[in-house]
């Protein structure tokens, strides 16, 4: 909890003065009375550590700061269907807030609290519902203009300053973070282990969701993506139903969630245990674009560095396998690589997988990477039948993805323990 306070308390010292709002996310209804799994609103999970929906943070900046949390009273009543919930006493008490209030009680509180703030901090535009909500409130305020009484004059995204705090992580999140990738390449290894001709991708994704968890993830991070042969070369493929067949690659990008926290891997394998000619050549290639990116993520680059780097690696492997024609120079400035690799190199990674924070500064130059940042490294290669490719490399379509920590004198590769060259894959997959 101690943590979960001192970034509300870093948000304060950041706004100085007025009033910030940050609701949770609602529940979903997945059809007729049954709602898909609730999860958490991540900006309102990163100053609350608080899973419960129903449930709104408001902190108040200025001479006398606080926190306040309106969530769902408790109800013994409900809890016998529902399960467990603080309510407000309990809640204030457990997770360090400096007041409580029942839900129910927002719509009458918000107004008396926004009046006379000199500035609101809410994620306008996030959501219609409550872009409505916040504006109900305002003009309630208004209305009492007569009485003395002064509306916020100020409307500052808070996105902003949350953005800049979550992308440096804590000690905290890192040790998360790492038992969260731990998980994930545990359970790449098991998929690699127990992939075989004739299998459908939906039960290699079962052997995923076995293995995350029976090691205490909550849930997978994002819908995952199990890609035989040609279905690789759709990027977000995720039907998952097709049959792996003898011969074909195998592409997973699955990743877990534990405590709020992603993992996101991909490798890519052979179904039967042997990579092939052609797939091992672009393979390697792939590898060794992955690996000079990596050799970029440090302290003295930029955000774009590593997807430089491996970009001119592909290039060159594609010029050399004939996929693409020209020099180095003249396949960047016409772009033509992109009918192979058409992603970027990574994205931060955090509480969600595509994770807040900015990659390029206010006057246009990369942010510099810095110790804390965590990004996945993952470069593509995706060859479509075409009458320019070479009929031996259809329908082969290769990423491997790793997570990494930039650290005070390089990085971390926090999913190092999924086994991705082709040595440490036939080796693993031959122990079937």
């Amino acid at each position: 909890m101690q943590e979960f306070s001192r970034r509300r308390q870093q948000l304060i010292n950041h706004m100085q003065a007025g009033i910030a709002i940050i609701p949770t996310a609602p529940e979903v209804t997945r059809n007729r009375d049954s709602h898909y799994p609730y999860r958490f609103d991540s900006y309102f999970y990163y100053l609350t550590g608080f899973k419960e929906p129903e449930a709104v943070l408001v902190l108040m900046a200025g001479p006398q700061p606080k926190s306040i949390l309106f969530c769902r009273d408790k109800d013994l009543d409900r809890e016998i269907w529902d399960g467990f919930r603080y309510g407000p006493e309990a809640a204030k008490t457990v997770f360090g807030f400096d007041e409580a209030y029942s839900i129910t009680q927002l719509d009458t509180e918000l107004p008396k609290l926004m009046a006379n703030q000199p500035a609101l901090h809410f994620s306008l535009g996030a959501d219609n519902a409550w872009d409505s909500k916040v504006t109900a409130w305002l003009n309630a305020v208004k209305a009492q203009t007569r009485s003395g009484m002064q509306a916020p004059a100020q409307l500052l995204d808070v996105r902003q300053a949350l953005d800049a705090m979550r992308l440096l992580k804590s000690s905290e999140e890192m040790d998360v973070m790492r038992r969260s990738a731990q998980i994930a390449a545990t359970a790449h290894n098991r998929a690699m282990q127990h992939t075989r001709p004739g299998q459908w991708e939906y039960e290699v994704e079962a052997e995923f969701l076995h293995t995350f968890y029976r090691h205490g993830a909550q849930a997978p991070a994002y819908t995952s993506i199990v890609a035989g042969g040609a279905n690789a070369c759709t990027l977000h493929y995720n039907f998952n139903n097709a049959q792996l067949k003898d011969g074909d690659l195998l592409l997973i990008d699955a990743g877990c969630e534990l405590d709020g926290y992603a993992s996101d891997i991909t490798r890519t394998f052979p179904v039967n245990g042997r990579f092939s000619g052609p797939q091992k050549d672009l393979y390697e290639l792939v590898l060794a674009a992955q690996a000079a990116a990596l050799g970029k993520v440090n302290t003295q680059q930029h955000w774009n560095a590593p997807h430089e780097a491996a970009l001119e690696v592909l290039v060159d492997g594609f010029i050399h396998y004939g996929l693409c024609q020209g020099s180095r120079d003249a396949v960047l400035e016409t772009g033509s690589y992109r009918q192979f690799y058409m992603h970027r190199t990574g994205h931060w990674l955090g509480l969600d997988v595509h994770d807040a924070g900015e990659y390029k500064t206010a006057d246009g130059a990369w942010v510099m990477l810095q110790p804390g940042h965590v990004l996945t490294v993952e470069p593509g290669c995706y060859v479509r039948p075409a009458d320019n490719v070479p009929p031996h490399f259809w329908n082969i379509g290769i990423r491997i993805e790793d997570d990494v920590l930039v650290t005070e004198h390089g990085h971390e590769v926090l999913t190092a323990a999924a086994v991705k060259t082709v040595a440490d894959i036939e080796a693993l997959m031959a122990q079937r």
